[in-house]
């Protein structure tokens, strides 16, 4: 099996480790190298493991090399992802499942995957989504980080530390749905849409690991503020420092430096 590259930078702040790496590719490739042999760890030790992954550009290094990972057992996974747009066609590509199943889940054989309804009633899907992901506990979440330092959809006017819902409907912040114009998922602002279904903050800090993976200079702010910020939903991502067990993924882009 490859080695993982080295990061160029390590440091601790607060309870969260953060590492920094020389390109995009080889933060990539660490932070996918890691989550594999962590995902072989924990099937040693229990019959299946639960995932949850998020579908973003800034995952792509990361699920490519995921992908290309020796020795997993992914018919002995159960995979989640942990957002989703209300309103789009389950064909649309800016579909979170679309996303992932082209560049993750047809290349693994899962045992199991769970895709959140896009068309389906908010409330109702919320309800359902949230029976699944309770069935068991969830052993990884690998995440980013939004420009506005969003978890998810968890952005700053509706992020809660404290949220009692496992998954909810949420209305986009404007910085979060230009994001993904930035991002060339939608031409234009007007296409994305307002609303979505996510997994709340305290469901997606319930995993046993977390590994978070945020390259690119537009994130650079977001990153500065969630290590050297307040802890606040101001900057969603700042709770990252109280996970017993949380890896953040830099590149030099993204790093705001020591």
């Amino acid at each position: 099996m490859l080695r993982a590259p080295s990061a160029e930078k390590e440091w601790i702040k607060d309870r969260l480790e953060v590492r920094q790496y020389a390109t995009r590719d080889e933060m990539g490739r660490a932070a996918a190298e890691e989550a594999a042999a962590a995902l072989r760890n924990k099937l040693a030790m229990q019959d299946h493991v639960r995932m949850v992954l998020a579908a973003a550009p800034s995952q792509s290094e990361f699920l490519h090399y995921l992908g290309e990972a020796e020795g997993v057992d992914w018919k002995r996974v159960t995979a989640f992802h942990m957002d989703e747009y209300i309103g789009l066609g389950p064909d649309a590509p800016q579909c979170f499942g679309i996303f992932l199943g082209t560049r993750f889940f047809m290349r693994v054989n899962l045992g199991k995957v769970h895709l959140i309804d896009s068309l389906a009633d908010p409330g109702m899907e919320c309800e359902r989504y949230a029976s699944l992901l309770q069935e068991a506990p969830i052993d990884m979440v690998c995440l980013g980080i939004g420009e506005n330092g969003h978890l998810a959809f968890n952005d700053p006017p509706v992020a809660d530390f404290q949220d009692p819902y496992t998954v909810k409907t949420v209305r986009l912040d404007d910085m979060c749905r230009q994001q993904q114009v930035h991002d060339g998922c939608f031409a234009r602002l007007e296409d994305v849409p307002e609303y979505a279904l996510t997994m709340t903050i305290p469901a997606l800090l319930s995993a046993e690991r977390l590994f978070c993976i945020v390259p690119g200079a537009a994130k650079r702010n977001a990153v500065l503020e969630t290590l050297e910020g307040p802890l606040s939903p101001s900057c969603p991502a700042s709770i990252l420092r109280t996970h017993p067990d949380c890896r953040l993924y830099l590149d030099r882009d993204s790093s705001p430096g020591r």
